[in-house]
């Protein structure tokens, strides 16, 4: 299955979503002008959505102020900073995690985002329920149109006579015969089909082989071979008539199986965009854990320093002071190496891969860095996206249709019970089989049914009642579609508003943690230029020690929620997946296996290239 083309145009959107609502109903339950009301309020609905974003249609790019320059630094020391914070100094900072929950060296295992995701669309427990559910709802249609089938049915039935019977006779004289006996078999063979207009057509072969052995009775033809061909169709005219009724389980099974198509894309994007959040989390969790180990390593310096001033001017509440800053970030640095386990914990149970099982004590550890990038969006291609590609809508699009068809039912339902039978039966009696068959069309022994039949309740009530809560569910069903509209667009307007946001919070906390890099590097220059610091010295250089600290976490912060916020944003529009590289295909019953997922992984290597 592929995602549908992108509709150009103003309108383009709200028009391929007016027809896609309404295509396949092609008996409104509504009159022309409820109906007509009714495609206008869901066209207007959309169109009053995008009116604001059709004004501006063309594409932008994310900008922000870089500010940089301002701090008026060169480039050897820019250099030199770098390798006191920042990514390039979290490169070059060792992951130690201590002990795993056996008591050994805890083991660590790098992992990709691109083998994340992949591993996630292709394992995940959820998603592998999620995909068994298009195939069950594939078994239903084909059982839902089994039902104009051809059906086979045929009975035999064997009689021997032996009974008993009153006398009769003429003229006052009765007949010493007293007892029937006869030998007789029928049987019936036919085939049976219900008819799309909702009637039933049944074909019939009787045949009946009779023997009467009757004491004193003589019988003309005996043996009898009677075969008899019928022709019968039965035909509703008010009530049960036509394709809309008779075919809406049918339209009704489609419609599941095309939801549970799109709750199946639904849980790959929720799957995918959770993994991508959780691995920039993972990210940040790993950052953390070099960022405090960094701050831990420049506290303990300076409480040893601190020490060796206890017999000159360090008094015990001072040394006091710095030991418990340095075991507050030995605290702070265990709770970040735990929450790096907890949230590598997570992303194993998104990808399920087997190699790193949840019941393992291995740590994943991210091998991809945050992007840094700026990204050109337009909001009307993304609002207009959302609205044709996110599953919610097109489930919410579904759900109108099935409201629409079971009120044609209902409405259908308020007519009365009028039906006709018109039957034809070709019939012939011989002592010869073959000869009984040869003449059976000779018009000789033809019957001819015609019937009405009649029936209504009286007032009507069930009928009038059942219609009016169908009329009911299909306004909460417009309704539900339009907050259905309302939601997904407010979720594109927020994640887009996060992407600039976090996207020029890049440059100000990449400012400040260079501020605070440069502030404690002239602080450590000063220091070394002395040769000699006081008390307070040290002090100071503890505050900027942590500030700087800081400004790192903020950095990091800001750069996986740019990351994470692009997720959200590709996830909002419903272009996920595409994003990806990543072909959504929907398996037929028969291919439905543990071992087959319903993506293809051929375009992978394009993913994440923005």
């Amino acid at each position: 299955m592929t995602p549908r083309p992108a509709v150009t145009g103003p309108l383009g959107a709200t028009c391929a979503l007016a027809l896609a609502l309404f295509a396949g109903c092609s008996q409104s339950p509504f009159g022309a002008d409820a109906e007509r009301d009714l495609r206008r309020s869901v066209i207007e609905s959309a169109r009053r959505e995008l009116a604001d974003a059709q004004k501006n249609p063309a594409p932008i790019v994310t900008t922000r102020e870089e500010s940089i320059a301002r701090l008026g630094l060169d480039p050897a020391t820019l250099a030199e900073l770098e390798t006191m914070a920042g990514p390039v100094a979290n490169r070059a900072t060792p992951l130690s995690l201590g002990q795993d929950l056996m008591g050994q060296p805890q083991r660590v295992a790098p992992v990709s985002l691109k083998h994340a995701v992949r591993s996630a669309t292709a394992k995940n427990l959820q998603v592998q329920f999620a995909r068994i559910a298009p195939a069950i709802t594939e078994s239903q249609v084909a059982a839902a149109e089994a039902a104009f089938d051809w059906t086979v049915f045929s009975n035999v039935n064997y009689n021997n006579l032996d009974s008993p019977r009153v006398a009769t006779g003429f003229g006052g004289s009765a007949t010493s015969n007293r007892v029937d006996q006869s030998q007789s078999v029928g049987t019936q063979v036919g085939v049976r089909r219900p008819l799309v207009s909702g009637g039933r057509l049944t074909i019939q072969h009787d045949y009946s082989y009779t023997d009467n052995s009757t004491p004193g009775l003589t019988s003309d033809p005996n043996p009898a071979n009677q075969v008899a061909f019928t022709l019968q169709w039965d035909q509703p005219l008010l009530k049960g008539f036509g394709s809309d009724v008779t075919q809406s389980e049918i339209r009704l099974a489609r419609n599941a199986e095309r939801r549970d198509v799109q709750q199946l894309k639904r849980e790959l994007i929720r799957t995918v965009t959770e993994t991508e959040r959780n691995y920039w989390q993972l990210v940040q969790a790993h950052r953390d854990v070099q960022i405090l180990r960094r701050l831990l390593e420049r506290g303990e310096r300076v409480r040893d320093q601190l020490k060796q001033r206890e017999r000159i001017d360090a008094n015990q509440a001072q040394i006091a002071d710095a030991i418990a800053r340095v075991e507050g970030r030995k605290a702070d640095l265990a709770r970040a190496q735990t929450q790096l386990k907890i949230v590598s914990d997570r992303l194993k149970i998104l990808i399920n891969d087997p190699e790193w099982p949840i019941g393992s004590d291995i740590v994943l550890v991210p091998s991809d860095d945050a992007i840094d990038a700026p990204i050109k969006f337009s909001l009307l291609d993304s609002l207009r996206s959302a609205i044709q590609q996110r599953p919610e809508v097109q489930q919410a699009i579904l759900s109108i249709d099935d409201a629409s068809i079971r009120q044609t039912v209902a409405r259908n339902s308020r007519l009365p019970d009028l039906n006709v039978r018109l039957q034809a039966r070709f019939a012939d009696m011989d002592d010869n089989t073959a000869q009984a068959y040869g003449s059976i069309f000779g018009r000789e022994f033809v019957d001819y049914v015609v019937a009405l039949a009649f029936e209504m309740p009286i007032g009507n009530r069930r009928a009038e009642a059942e219609y009016r809560r169908r009329r009911l569910e299909r306004m909460q069903s417009v309704i539900s579609y339009r907050n259905t509209i309302q939601q997904t667009l407010g979720e594109v307007m927020g994640a887009l508003n996060r992407v600039t946001l976090n996207h020029a919070l890049i440059a100000q906390s990449q400012v400040g943690r260079l501020a605070a890099s440069e502030s404690l590097r002239v602080l450590l220059i000063e220091k070394e230029i002395t040769q000699g610091y006081t008390i307070e010295r040290l002090n100071v250089e503890f505050q900027q020690q942590e500030r700087l600290a800081a400004a790192e976490r903020d950095e990091v912060q800001a750069l996986t929620e740019y990351n994470s916020a692009l997720a959200d944003l590709f996830a909002a529009m419903g272009t996920t997946l595409e994003r990806n590289g990543i072909a959504f295909i929907v398996p037929a019953g028969d291919d439905v296996t543990f071992d087959r997922s319903p993506i293809d992984f051929k375009n992978l290597e394009k993913a994440h290239t923005r």
